[in-house]
């Protein structure tokens, strides 16, 4: 697959395109350490890394990623995020999480969207009213 170029970005965007970012694998969305601090460099995010409190956890996660004394989670990202999009797009399944397969779906830019999910496995859905 070629890679995206600016100029795609731009012509994609002035067609009213929005690119949202799902996991398509049970198990939740998740980025993987790597991601994590490849958003925040490009979201411009200042971040300082930290030993785990215990040797397994440090072993299989890796130093937590702290912003302003709190442990950074990927869950306040916001799916549509230009940053987290990229780098969806560039480090492809390192993007990854432990339980996740990350994909990129384009919708109309106009529709309001939200995210539903089946144990973890994510589809893109118009927002609609709902009344009980």
């Amino acid at each position: 697959m070629a890679e995206v170029t600016d100029h795609e970005e731009l012509i994609a965007h002035l067609r009213g395109i929005r690119k949202i970012v799902i996991n398509t694998d049970y198990g939740g969305f998740g980025l993987s350490h790597q991601a994590q601090q490849r958003y925040l460099e490009l979201a411009g995010i200042e971040y300082t890394l930290a030993e785990q409190l215990d040797r397994d956890s440090q072993i299989k996660y890796g130093h937590m990623i702290m912003i302003n004394g709190t442990v950074f989670s990927e869950d306040n990202i916001s799916r549509d995020d230009p940053a987290l999009i990229s780098v969806v797009q560039e480090l492809k399944e390192k993007a990854n999480g432990k339980y996740s397969k990350l994909k990129i779906v384009s919708i109309p830019a106009n529709v309001k969207w939200q995210i539903e999910n089946y144990d973890g496995k994510e589809w893109v859905a118009e927002e609609h009213r709902t009344w009980s």
